[in-house]
Order: C-alpha cells, then structure tokens, then sequence
C-alpha cells in the first residue's frame, strides 16, 4: 500500500491523505485549506489525482478542514462513496451546504462593493454543490468493521474532539495502518474522552497542539470575568466560535454560570443557525458526551437565537451590553466578521477568542495582538479588549498526545506526525522520540511512502 500526503502536511489543515492498494484509491478525509492564502490557493489547484479515479473517500470527522473538499472533489468527478460515523454524516449535512452557501455570499459580496482582485469573485463551489455530495454519503457504527474497497478493512475508533469524530484503523493484507483523525481531550467540557487506540505498524498522530499546554485556567471562571467587567463598560462581547463544538461549550458553560449568578444577567445571542442546529443533535448522540437531557436542554435555551440576516444586522446596533456568539471560530469568514467591523474599535467591547487560530486568520492576527485586522478590503481598527481562552480548545494538547500514543498496545514501526503547524510538528516529534523512544517524522506535501 502507499500512502500520500495530499495535506495536513507541514500546515494545521487541509487534511487529505490517499491510500493506494491493488490498484483502489482510497482518501482519508477531503478537507479545505483554509489560513494563510498560499495555503488557500490550494484549493484552486488542480487536485493532485485525477477525481474520477478515487473509489471512495473516508472521513474521521465533520470540521471543513477535514470535509470541507467533498463538493468541489464530486464536482470535478468524484463519483465514489463517503465513509463516515452517523454524527459525522449528519454534522456534514449541515456544514457542507453551509459553508457552500457562505461562499457564495461572499463572492457575492465581493462582486457587489468591488472588493476582489477576480472579475468576478466565485466561490469555490455553491450550496448546490455540497448539497448534491451529501447523496454519497454512507453512515457506519462505531467500532463496525466496513470495507470502503475490496480487500482493505476499515473501522472507526471514537475519538472525542466532536460529535461523529473518529480515529480509523485500516488493516489489508496482514498489515495496519490507524489515522488519529483530531482528538479530543481526556477532561472535555462535553465529549468523552477518545478511546484506547488499536495496534497499527504505522500510526498518523495530529500535532495542532504538538507543541504547547493547555492553560489550568477555569474557562468558566475566565468567561464569566470577561462578561462582568464588558459589561461595566457598558461593552458588548463578541465570541467567533466553530458552530460545531465551540459554540455548544460556550452556551453550557453560560447555561451554567447564569443558573449559578455568577455572570451578569446579560442577552446571549447566538448568532448562527447552524450552531442551533447543530445543539439539537447533542439529544442524539447522548452516548458521546457528558450531558444528561436537562443539561443538553439548558444548553440549547442558553441564548436567543438569531436566524435571519436582518436580525443580524440588527445585532450591529446594541446599545447595551450583550454577548454575542457567532461563526466562524477563527473569523475567517461568516456573521461575525460583520460584528467584529463594528464592534472592535470601540474600547468597551471585548473580542473573546476561544479556541485554536491557524495561522493567517483574523482570529490569530487579533490573538497577536495587532492594533488593526484587514475585513471586507479595509482595515478596521482595534481598540477593543482581546482575550485567548485557550483552555477551551477540543484538542488535546501535547501530554495528552502522548498519553494517547502511550495507550496503543505495541510500539509501531513508524509515527508520521501530521496536522500541526511546522513547529509544532516537529516539537510533538522529538517528544514522541523522547518519551516513546519510536521512529518519528513530519512529512512534507505530497511526499509518497510505501507501506
């Protein structure tokens, strides 16, 4: 079998690895660059193998940067079927059309105020799009074996990180290989912790957080601080947040600290319907997370839903203080962007960023601690208070990927480190090195191997 590194290599997203076996072709998640531009431009690129000649695409989780591909890979003529977990399969349904849709708006927006290099701007693929793929998907049951093509087995180990998120064992011809996919953390505000991993002769670990600790801070603690003292200001907070995850930790932890007076009693708008949508499924998949049925409902009425454009533009007007949670996570794109255009210059406000921002984003320019982010062709100034929230992040951190590593019942031949940042990567190699004492590298874009 070889394996090829189509992404996730050397940068923290666009994960694609192709899997090559009797003449099959297998890709482990299809996901979208997104960050820096050279990064983003890749998905413009010419995919590196021709659509039509992928059998089927497996995916270990929903994020856009592990998904996020699909409608334009079917569009250029992948034909085949799409593995995943029933949350997996059901998160897609929601954020592949989705982020279909948003694009579209902005190419639209960008045609209409002039803002974009392209005549005219379009979007890399529509909602139609994504909406067509989602007939290619196939759910599986965690833990059921499922054979994406003759001769190679496949499973899905959970996880954590997010509802439907998996780690795949791969087993053909006597040998194995498993993909971490994003993991999760062992003390997750939601998700349970990922599972012992199953042995593997070559082993794929994500590094995002290959190179740091999660802060001991309380979240809880934090949030309700940054609230209380905006809102002596007489500010408005405003909080990217990933619809898938971030956003339903957040709206627990408000649930909480409202019940428990420890915030001020404050409107919290949630500013994505997606990320309403998304909270109803936490009723569903109760055997992946922590909360009972009260819990995911107190969650779900933590904040007033904001669904339609005109409400949201009507968000940009508050006069009071307010909290106001909206995607995407790393500002990239979305509702909050037009927030953070009116509300950033204003030192009352507060930009709370809670969680991982890639580099090249908004988020990471404000986590930097720049004085101005560059939104809609202009730079808007940044007078507002800004503040990371790191111990909020679903991934586990360096000890925790080792932990996890620790856990696999033999040492593997091999370790690849992938999905991490160029230091990150190579810091979450020597570690493993250090403390395992097992051969590992960080390979490089479209570098091929032979399993």
């Amino acid at each position: 079998m070889r394996l090829t590194f189509l992404g996730g290599a050397g940068t923290v997203t666009g994960s694609r690895y192709l899997l090559e076996a009797g003449g099959r072709r297998v890709l482990v998640d299809c996901g979208m660059f997104q960050g820096l531009k050279q990064l983003r431009l890749r998905n413009w690129d010419r995919f590196p193998v021709e659509p039509s000649t992928i059998d089927a695409v497996v995916l270990t989780h929903a994020h856009i940067d592990h998904s996020g591909y699909l409608p334009a890979l079917a569009r250029n003529g992948f034909r085949g079927s799409v593995f995943a977990t029933r949350g997996t399969c059901e998160l897609a349904g929601l954020l592949l059309p989705d982020a279909g849709h948003l694009q579209e708006e902005e190419a639209l927006y960008a045609n209409r105020h002039g803002i974009s290099r392209h005549h005219p701007a379009l979007p890399l693929y529509t909602e139609d799009d994504a909406r067509r793929v989602l007939r290619q998907l196939r759910p599986v049951d965690f833990h059921a074996e499922f054979e994406p093509v003759p001769g190679v087995h496949m499973r899905c180990i959970p996880a954590g990180h997010i509802l439907g998120a998996a780690s795949v064992h791969v087993r053909w011809d006597g040998r194995t290989l498993l993909f971490s996919g994003d993991l999760g953390r062992q003390q997750d505000l939601l998700m349970r912790p990922p599972e012992v991993p199953p042995a593997a002769d070559h082993v794929l670990v994500e590094s995002t957080y290959g190179d740091r600790l999660h802060a001991e801070e309380d979240p809880a603690t934090v949030l309700a601080e940054v609230v209380s003292r905006t809102a002596a200001r007489g500010g408005v907070v405003v909080v990217p947040a990933f619809a898938v995850g971030r956003a339903q930790a957040l709206l627990w932890l408000i649930a909480q600290l409202k019940a428990q007076r420890r915030m001020p009693d404050v409107p919290v708008f949630l500013n994505s319907p997606m990320a309403a949508d998304v909270t109803a499924l936490y009723t569903r998949h109760a055997d992946e997370h922590r909360l009972d049925a009260a819990q995911c409902r107190a969650m779900a009425h933590a904040a007033t839903i904001v669904n339609t454009v005109e409400e949201s533009e009507r968000l940009n007007q508050l006069r009071m203080p307010a909290v106001i949670v909206s995607a995407s996570g790393m500002a990239t794109g979305g509702r909050v962007v037009h927030h953070l255009k009116a509300y950033a210059p204003d030192r009352r406000n507060t930009i709370l960023l809670a969680g991982y921002q890639a580099a090249g984003t908004r988020g990471a320019t404000l986590a930097s601690g720049a004085r101005e982010v560059k939104i809609h062709g202009e730079y808007v100034k940044v007078r507002a208070e800004v503040v990371s929230l790191g111990s909020l992040s679903a991934h586990a951190d360096r000890h925790e990927l080792l932990h996890w590593l620790g856990q696999l019942p033999a040492p593997p031949r091999q370790v690849w480190v992938v999905h991490g940042e160029p230091e990150a990567a190579d810091r979450l190699r020597l570690a493993i090195e250090d403390t395992h004492r097992w051969p590992a590298r960080v390979p490089e874009q479209l570098q091929q191997v032979d399993l």
